[in-house]
């Protein structure tokens, strides 16, 4: 079984007493106690916007967190910071552990469950333990744009995206019965408004690098995120997409399609809130 490194991640180990109730409070989706799913994620601004968002998975009586590296910092100085008084060990384990994504189990895997397909299993594992993984994260990226997956740090940056902007609240990112947590009253908002009008949306035969514009009738819908193979996920604004094979990028035709687990319809306009 092949192993393949994710290089742009970072791993942190929450344990203690108050772990859970810590980041449950904290994040916007709902965190496991066990099981070996990998559960979706993002910690807010007050405003909604992502901060960090990543897998949270429960093993060996600890949560563990994954995020990009870009926001590695940022994120632990936060979490150290919401915890207070809580009883709870936060672990950086930069330097001693790795993320990989593999097919089949192995290590201290959990399964990304993200949309109708399973992405395969989040491996994380001490650095010893990496050797003969291949540093070649192609077949992952390929894996979650076909599924229509966005990811901070290869296709948007920190604070400038909404939950609802990468479908955490279709692909189970959010927990709307839990109590409040960061970012939570935007959220709500946008959710019993019906407010959301930027969606991910595959698009195909690209031939641009990430945060080139998709020009839908002649205005500027939004940009793409991390090329691999000519495929890309892009966040788009709905209602400025009458005809997607009208699309361009960069002046060249391109396919747009939804993913297989949208809830929404290209076209989709939005109340006044007026």
């Amino acid at each position: 079984m092949t192993i393949h490194l994710r290089s742009d991640r970072a791993v942190f180990r929450f344990s203690g007493p108050d772990a859970h109730r810590l980041i449950n409070d904290v994040v916007t989706g709902e965190i496991p106690t066990e099981g070996d799913k990998a559960a979706a994620w993002a910690l807010l601004s007050p405003q909604g916007k992502i901060l960090a968002e990543g897998l949270a998975g429960f093993a060996e009586d600890a949560l563990w967190l994954d995020v990009h590296t870009s926001v590695a910092d940022d994120f632990l100085k936060r979490m150290k910071m919401y915890r207070l008084r809580a009883k709870v060990d936060i672990d950086d384990l930069r330097e001693t552990h790795r993320v990989g994504f593999a097919a089949e189990s192995a290590h201290l895997a959990h399964q990304d469950r993200r949309g109708p397909v399973s992405l395969g299993y989040r491996i994380i594992a001490p650095v010893e333990a990496t050797i003969d993984w291949s540093t070649d994260d192609t077949a992952y990226h390929t894996a979650r744009i076909a599924n229509g997956i966005l990811h901070q740090g290869n296709d948007f940056p920190a604070n400038d995206a909404f939950a609802h902007d990468i479908g955490l609240d279709i692909l189970d990112g959010i927990d709307f019965a839990k109590g409040c947590y960061v970012g939570q009253e935007v959220v709500s908002r946008m959710k019993h408004r019906g407010t959301a009008r930027r969606r991910p949306v595959i698009v195909s035969g690209v031939d641009a690098p990430a945060g080139t514009p998709v020009i839908a009738n002649g205005r500027d819908a939004g940009t793409i995120g991390q090329v691999v193979d000519g495929k890309a996920v892009a966040i788009l604004r709905l209602d400025r997409i009458t005809d997607p094979s009208a699309a361009t990028v960069e002046g060249k035709t391109v396919e747009l399609s939804l993913p297989a687990w949208a809830t929404y319809q290209f076209g989709d306009s939005v109340p006044s809130e007026d």
